[in-house]
């Protein structure tokens, strides 16, 4: 019976890690809105004025990871934090998946 239970705890603490694929095909459509800033090398928003990341190449834990801060009003930006609000987890994995995918071509 312990041995069930350890396991059954094994398995959710491995299924909570594990996360839903993003798919770069869905992702480059879902980034339109991305790539008006995040697309262009060495750009700075005019206001608030600060470096724009480059996303290509950028780990998509990481991509995702951001984006649910911004969504959770944890990270805050005038542009960004409505633009996360809007996306599902799974567009966030799709999005994060397709600017990864970029660093690699």
């Amino acid at each position: 019976m312990m041995r069930r239970l350890a396991g059954a705890a094994c398995l959710l603490l491995l299924a909570g890690s594990i996360s839903a694929a993003g798919d770069p095909k869905a992702g480059r459509t879902k980034s339109e809105a991305c790539l008006g800033c995040h697309g262009i090398p060495d750009y700075n928003n005019v206001y608030p004025t600060y470096h724009v990341p480059r996303l290509a190449g950028q780990h998509a834990e990481y991509i995702v990871a951001a984006l649910k801060e911004y969504a959770n009003d944890n990270r805050q930006h005038p542009t960004m934090t409505p633009q996360a609000q809007s996306l599902s987890e799974q567009d966030m994995a799709d999005i994060a998946a397709f600017w990864e995918g970029l660093g690699k071509q």
